[in-house]
């Protein structure tokens, strides 16, 4: 090892753990306890044997008068007088008691002590006594000086307050600033945990499941650090830093804890709330110091977990004259990674699901060279993270599949894919089965997605019809327009806050048609269209429905410009610009037009379902029925009922190339999406939602 790396490896921060930072730190307290205890023993110990024994004014008078007495000190500022006998009376039997061991008469200790009320008339009836009788008793003064004892008792409150203060301060500066030493005035340390190479940080890319084109460039990024001649020798410069995008539970985070597994470098990791503070230019101090750190165990990467909670873009929420601390952090954030202190060999990985507010320069080349979209994972990426979460459960069922899985979980991300492996385990161990059956896991998936069943919940009998007939409305419509969701199941067992749902498995779609999108709309207005064919007459429990439905409209219409009337013109802000804007981005005359269309979109699709639905009346009743009576219908009965469905779903197949950017905004949900497994991708895909029957 070269000197100018072990002087580097000596200037850093010790690992957390480490045999060093393990070692006690010398304290001044360690000193000032023992000699305050030693004192405080010594002072009661030395009182407890020197003390006289008490005795009472009468019986001090008698050995007084009968002159056994050779000596009274009055202490006046302690109201008492010590009496010390003659040698010959200290022999006396009466006197032994009173004698401590080692003391004699005549030595400095007495023995007996006697309080006294009014001390002119004690002092008065000595002397009349010591006259009377012609004694060689004396008398003196004293003012007794208490030694240690007061000292301490007059110190000791200083003592503990002071002691009070530097422990409060202590904790103060060790919660929050949670530099070395936990001193107040390292609160402008940075809180980043260092992961290198003697740090044991098990996860690797292998536990990364699919993500292949976000974990390539991640990959690429470790690669950088490890052999940067092979790439500078090109005239290639390493990049100074990677924004990781995606939507939550897609796998951030876990890309960050396999770099800091597989990266031979020095890894600082952070949340982006560990910079805010209440004080003024903590977060820049933070800042600061974490760039120091890092450039002196240069090569090293910084990963900044949730940046948007001090990369917002500035100027937003800002009040007239306010000083922003948030402001100042991004500001300090900023120079440190491409200002004129150029930081060679530091990168800086970053995670987000909000990359829409993030800063604009905070996003510009130079700073954040690389963008890696982490898109929720499709039907392969998802059996491989199926693979990966079956690893922990010790007995899996033969017939398990794990395509099959994947398939019944699209828009599923990995964190959900982990919940349901995790909810699978746990309702096999309740039915007290031996392993993790395939059943155990399609009911860990509407567990999840539609909510935990309530078969003890109260419903009258016409509320119950109700709900058969509208979920049958919706199962009905799907099964026969061309372009909708194939069902699954159907229920109308209490879920969640549900009345009653239907399971759809829809098509993975990477872009959507009007027609897909309106069958879709029509399916989802099934439900209210047979409440209106069957009793004449509607409910709340389209309420989900409508929201939906609506939805759809108005992105049809505002967003990908799939209205005529409207035309090719797209409302749409990529950038996030009209949240903080106070007006609509048209007249109201164009305004007048989208309402409009909105309502002629689902009036339509509602009309045709209600057309559909009076034409196959008597499906309808017969699948209501037996709804009804069985609570819960699956795919096998809808074909008994219909006959099989004659659409033919179109197989995908994977790009080589991806020559096509995405065409909708990954935010904004086209397609319905009903219960369970049924999570409608528009391009990626949404999130699982449900479809149920509910009182509004």
């Amino acid at each position: 090892m070269s000197e100018d790396n072990k002087n580097q490896k000596s200037k850093g921060p010790k690992k957390s753990g480490s045999p060093l930072n393990n070692k006690p730190k010398f304290s001044i307290w360690w000193i000032a306890v023992p000699i305050i205890l030693v004192f405080i023993g010594y002072n009661f110990v030395s009182s407890q044997l020197s003390a006289p024994k008490v005795t009472t004014p009468n019986e001090f008078y008698q050995y007084l008068e009968a002159g056994e007495v050779d000596k009274v000190v009055i202490v006046k500022n302690r109201s008492i007088a010590k009496v010390y006998l003659t040698e010959d009376a200290s022999k006396l039997q009466k006197h032994s008691k009173s004698q401590k061991d080692g003391v004699l008469a005549g030595s400095d200790v007495p023995q007996y002590s006697v309080e006294y009320g009014d001390l002119s008339l004690f002092q008065e009836k000595i002397d009349a006594v010591i006259s009377e009788d012609n004694l060689q008793t004396t008398l003196k003064f004293d003012a007794e000086d208490d030694g240690w004892s007061s000292f301490l008792i007059s110190v000791l409150p200083f003592v503990l307050i002071i002691g009070i203060w530097i422990f409060l301060m202590r904790r103060m500066s060790g919660g929050a600033g949670g530099g070395a030493g936990g001193q107040i005035f390292n609160i402008g340390k940075s809180k980043a945990k260092l992961f290198d190479q003697k740090t044991d940080v098990k996860t690797t890319f292998k536990d990364v499941a699919g993500l292949e084109g976000a974990k390539e460039e991640i990959q690429e990024i470790v690669d950088f650090l490890k052999n940067p001649e092979k790439y500078t020798d090109l005239g290639g410069k390493i990049p100074k830093g990677a924004l990781l995008i995606g939507s939550p539970g897609t796998g951030k985070t876990l890309l960050a804890k396999a770099v800091a597994g597989e990266a031979k470098v020095p890894f600082f990791s952070l949340s982006g709330s560990d910079f805010v503070e209440m004080f003024v230019g903590v977060g820049a101090s933070r800042v600061r110091d974490l760039f120091k750190q890092a450039k002196e165990k240069s090569p090293a990467i910084i990963f900044i977990d949730e940046i948007d909670a001090i990369g917002r873009a500035r100027g937003k929420s800002n009040m007239s004259g306010s000083n922003d601390e948030r402001e100042n952090t991004l500001n300090q954030l900023l120079t440190e990674m491409d200002g004129f202190g150029t930081n060679t060999n530091v990168i800086v990985l970053a995670a987000t699901n909000r990359a829409d507010i993030l800063d604009k320069a905070l996003m510009r080349a130079g700073r954040f060279d690389r963008q890696i979209y982490v898109d929720l994972p499709d039907v392969r990426e998802r059996e491989e993270i199926f693979e990966v979460h079956l690893r922990p459960i010790k007995k899996v069922a033969d017939e398990l599949n794990t395509e099959f899985l994947a398939r019944q979980t699209p828009g599923f991300s990995g964190a959900d894919i982990a919940n349901v492996c995790n909810e699978a385990a746990l309702i096999a161990a309740r039915k007290g089965k031996k392993a993790v059956g395939k059943q155990d896991f399609l009911d860990a998936v509407d567990r999840i997605v539609g909510g935990l069943e309530k078969k003890n919940k109260l419903i009258t009998p016409s509320e119950k019809k109700t709900i058969a007939y509208h979920e049958a409305g919706h199962a009905t419509v799907s099964w026969i327009t061309e372009h909708a969701a194939p069902l699954v199941k159907v229920t109308i067992v209490p879920r969640g806050q549900s009345l009653g749902a239907a399971w759809y498995l829809p098509e993975e779609r990477q872009i959507v048609r009007p027609e897909q999108m309106l069958d879709e709309m029509c399916a989802t207005m099934g439900g209210r269209a047979a409440e209106k064919v069957i009793f004449n007459n509607i409910s709340t429990g389209a309420l989900s429905d409508l929201e939906k439905v609506t939805k759809q409209a108005r992105a049809m219409v505002t967003i990908y410009g799939l209205n005529e009337k409207v035309g090719n013109i797209t409302y749409y802000d990529s950038s996030g610009q009209q949240e903080y804007s106070m007006t609509k981005p048209y007249s109201e005359s164009t305004a007048v037009i989208i309402d409009e269309e909105i309502s002629k979109i689902i009036e339509e699709q509602y009309q045709r379902a209600i057309q559909i639905l009076t034409e196959n009346k008597d499906k309808l009743t017969e699948l209501a029925e037996l709804l009804l009576e069985e609570e819960v219908i699956f795919k096998d009965d809808l074909e008994k009922i219909f006959g099989k469905r004659a659409f033919i779903k179109e197989e995908p197949i994977a790009l080589k190339s991806s020559s096509r950017s995405n065409p909708a905004p990954a935010d904004e949900p086209i397609e319905p999406v009903e219960p369970s497994n049924e999570t409608t991708t528009t391009e990626p895909a949404t999130e699982p939602a449900t479809d149920p029957t509910k009182e509004d």
